[in-house]
């Protein structure tokens, strides 16, 4: 399989990147500073650019079977930017799967029906804009007409795959609080890999 992967430098997308390679899978990956990419390989094609231009998304996407997008929210609108521009590049070069890392706060609230966990008053937030631009690009994608999926960690903690990790489709899974980088990168992985979970979010944690 041929993957291009975004946000390849982030916490998420780096482990990604890893488990790619390790699989020898073909990978591109579109970063605005090659030289913050750790990993080598034969099989790794590092593009520099920028995923809020339609022209690095086009050239990007060359050969490409498949996306994982694990681009930040991190003080920005670099995700509502790209997914868009990426949506249109998908659909004139032939490339249906998409696997998009998200955040829980754009899962359904298991004690206010009708409502996003984010949305709810017993959420706990001091600030709403990631998951607005997250619940942005999910809304984006859900309209594309793509093979979509949204993989939606709760809290996000450094650490290792520990492989015990629950998922469960539009809904944090009861009593979740938190799920390692480690096991949400390889959860991602796995989905894209496989096909699973297409068109819902999927809540996952320990």
């Amino acid at each position: 399989m041929h993957v291009l992967i975004l946000g390849a430098t982030g916490r998420v997308g780096a482990r990604v990147l890893e488990l790619a390679l390790a699989d020898r899978h073909q990978v591109t990956a579109l970063v605005r500073s090659p030289g913050s990419v750790r990993q080598t390989s034969d099989g790794l094609t590092l593009l520099q650019g920028d995923a809020r231009s339609a022209a690095d998304i086009r050239r990007s996407l060359q050969g490409a079977d498949a996306v994982i997008s694990c681009l930040s929210t991190d003080g920005g609108t670099v995700l509502t930017e790209a997914i868009p521009l990426l949506i249109d590049a998908m659909k004139e070069r032939g490339v249906n799967r998409i696997v998009s890392v998200g955040t829980a706060g754009i899962l359904q609230s298991a004690t206010h029906p009708g409502l996003l966990r984010y949305e709810a008053p017993d959420a706990r937030r001091s600030s709403t804009r990631a998951a607005e631009e997250h619940r942005r690009a999910w809304e984006r994608l859900a309209a594309s007409g793509l093979a979509w999926t949204v993989v939606c960690p709760t809290y996000l903690p450094d650490g290792e795959a520990l492989g015990t990790y629950r998922a469960a489709r539009d809904v944090l899974p009861e009593g979740g609080t938190s799920i390692s980088v480690g096991d949400t990168a390889a959860f991602t992985y796995r989905v894209a890999c496989h096909g699973e979970y297409v068109g819902c979010r999927v809540g996952i944690a320990y």
